[in-house]
């Protein structure tokens, strides 16, 4: 048996991010899925890049602030206490806009912990709303 206690707050930021990441999964030794805090600030994005997984799912759980989630069908704000979910395929690019007023701060978990992302290419439009900015329409 195992179990672990620790502090998101006590480990290091992950270098060669784009905002803050606290990768808790790794510090816990988990093996089956990614765990991580993110602390982004106002025009912050969380991935490097806009992306999707051939087999992970991941969920974002917002402990603070609003989210935004740039997807192909638009943007969602997710709000403290919301949870955003994505499904593998899904292509997504979470971020804080420019415009924001205060932090935001979400725990991440991705499952199964694997290497396959890919960037996200819009074809149909031919630069991704992830160049122009802060993507399209706003979605609760």
């Amino acid at each position: 048996m195992g179990y672990h206690t620790l502090s998101p707050e006590a480990l290091p930021a992950t270098p060669d991010r784009p905002c803050v990441q606290r990768a808790v999964g790794d510090a816990a030794g988990l093996e089956q899925l990614a765990a991580n805090v993110y602390e982004v600030e106002p025009g912050e994005q969380v991935p490097l890049a806009y992306h999707y997984h051939d087999h992970q799912e991941e969920l974002f759980y917002v402990l603070s602030g609003i989210l935004h989630v740039e997807t192909p069908e638009g943007t969602y704000e997710v709000g403290p206490d919301e949870v955003f979910v994505v499904e593998p395929d899904s292509p997504q690019r979470a971020y804080s806009p420019d415009s924001a007023t205060e932090p935001v701060r979400t725990f991440v978990v991705g499952a199964p912990a694997v290497d396959d992302v890919h960037p996200y290419e819009d074809d149909d439009e031919g630069e991704s709303e992830s160049e122009s900015g802060d993507g399209g329409e706003k979605q609760r």
